[in-house]
């Protein structure tokens, strides 16, 4: 150690024990103040450019405006440090510890940050371009709005952290940690995010654009409005995303995970999606144009026991533009609230007994009529559910009998064995809970017997996903006035009609 470095050292320590801590626009360019202790220190502005303070005690400093640059501050300990505005540019920080330090506005481009501790550090607008934060601890750190473009966090742990509006283009974050993080509005383009965990982050109108993210945990994700056009998601897990107006043009979505994910409103065009799970995925409101598709998983486990394969791209459009089928019930009557309250009561106890009835209906109270309206992902749940879904009302008997003679028009109609077995699957499994079902309802629907909503005639009409219509059951009086009450029979479709209506099911082989 050279005497000049040796007098600034002596000096500074000097001062520091006896009691002086306010070291404003100290100049001490080039000194080695390797492992000193300058904890609580006032360095505003100081000038420690090339400076070797590397093992260095400089907990609680503060070090705004100060200048860095190039500096050796590797293991030293700068937990909840003061460096707002600091530059640390090319600055060796190794294994520091900078625990609840406060580093707004700070310029550390091209800086070393290997291993630090940075937890709950606030970065926000700080420049870290092309910066090496490999195997950082970011928990809960604040890097709101900061420049990380370039920048190394392969096997960065950043749980909980806040990267709202950052730029991250063309950052390595592969393998990183970062459930629960916040990227909204981020910019991460070309990023690599290659087997990274993002299981619950927020990326709500991120920039993705040509990133790469094969085989990341996505799980449970917030995508929304997000941007991944030409994006890497192969073998991704998408489980329980919200994708909802996402652009996903000519993105890659091999044997993507999408089980249960929301994407109502993305942009697909030119997207390759062979082999992905799409189970309990809504095949309505997306733009799936020119898209690759030779065959999706459609096991609810996602395990391949059932596969749709498609032979043209005009069949996989078909299919992921699934329009869903209903069961809708005309009333011909107002709903009051006394029929509301009971409606919520019925319609609770059926669901618990017949889950594809979960959702409750739509309801449209009209001038002189009220409808209810079910809507269902899968045609074969039409039938049965129109005929659990009438059991409040008194046309319950005729509705399901009516239902009953076109399901066995169905089983005498040139249709393939696999399809006639799985919609008369479907139907006996509501008709073997008809009578628990009774013996639940019936103590809600005698507190309204009086309820004259539940005794109107009804129309029971089923509008499968190929927009064809089927009245199953119109009351003979529905739509009468003045008392009229003729014993006209109830219509019964048959022939052609079911034909035609079965045809139109968007039926999964």
């Amino acid at each position: 150690m050279e005497a000049e470095e040796l007098l600034k050292r002596f000096a500074l320590v000097k001062r520091y024990t006896e009691g002086d801590r306010d070291f404003t626009g100290i100049n001490l360019n080039e000194a080695n103040l390797s492992r000193i202790n300058l904890s609580q220190s006032i360095l505003r502005g100081a000038s420690l450019f090339v400076t070797n303070i590397s093992g260095a005690n400089l907990s609680e400093a503060n070090l705004s405006e100060a200048n860095l640059n190039v500096a050796r501050l590797s293991s030293s300990n700068l937990s909840r440090a003061i460096l707002n505005g600091a530059t640390l540019n090319v600055a060796n920080l190794v294994r520091a510890d900078l625990t609840a330090a406060q580093l707004i506005g700070a310029s550390l481009i091209r800086s070393e940050l290997v291993r630090c501790e940075l937890s709950k550090a606030n970065f926000s607008g700080a420049n870290l371009t092309e910066a090496d934060l490999r195997e950082v601890k970011l928990t809960q750190a604040n890097l709101c709005g900061a420049n990380l473009s370039g920048a190394n966090l392969r096997g960065a742990s950043a749980a909980s952290a806040n990267f709202q509006g950052a730029n991250l283009h063309g950052a390595d974050l592969t393998k990183a940690e970062l459930s629960g993080v916040n990227f909204s509005k981020a910019d991460l383009r070309q990023a690599c995010l290659q087997q990274v965990d993002l299981c619950g982050a927020d990326l709500s109108g991120a920039n993705l654009k040509w990133a790469d993210l094969s085989g990341a945990n996505l799980n449970g994700a917030d995508l929304s409005d997000s941007k991944f056009s030409g994006a890497n998601l192969n073998g991704a897990d998408l489980r329980n995303t919200n994708l909802a107006n996402a652009s996903l043009v000519h993105a890659d979505l091999t044997e993507t995970n999408l089980i249960n994910a929301d994407w109502v409103g993305a942009d697909l065009r030119g997207a390759t999606l062979t082999g992905a799970k799409v189970y309990l995925v809504p095949r309505f409101g997306i733009i799936a144009d020119d898209i690759t598709c030779q065959w999706v998983d459609i096991s609810p486990a996602g395990d391949g026991t059932q596969i749709q394969k498609f032979k043209s791209s005009s069949e996989s459009r078909k299919f992921l533009n699934h329009t869903p089928g209903l069961v809708r019930i005309v009333v011909d009557a107002l709903l009051d609230h006394s029929a509301n309250s009971a409606l919520a009561i019925a319609y609770s106890e059926i669901a618990q007994h017949y889950p594809p009835l979960s959702c409750p209906p739509n309801i449209e109270v009209g001038y002189r009529r009220t409808t209810l309206t079910f809507r269902f992902d899968s045609d074969e749940h039409l039938l049965p559910a129109a005929f659990v879904a009438i059991l409040p009302f008194k046309d319950a008997v005729q509705t399901q009998k009516n239902i009953m003679a076109v399901s066995k028009n169905i089983e005498s109609q040139d249709l393939a064995k696999k399809r006639r077995v799985q919609l008369s699957k479907a139907l006996n499994a509501a008709v073997e809970n008809l009578n628990e079902l009774k013996n639940h309802l019936q103590g809600v629907l005698n507190a309204h017997q009086q309820t004259r909503f539940f005794h109107s005639p009804t129309q029971t009409i089923l509008i499968s996903s190929g927009q064809e219509i089927l009245t199953v059951q119109s009351h003979p009086n529905f739509g009468q006035r003045g008392g009229n009450n003729h014993q006209s029979k109830f219509s019964l479709p048959v022939g052609q009609k079911v034909v035609d209506f079965i045809a139109s099911f968007d039926y999964v082989d």
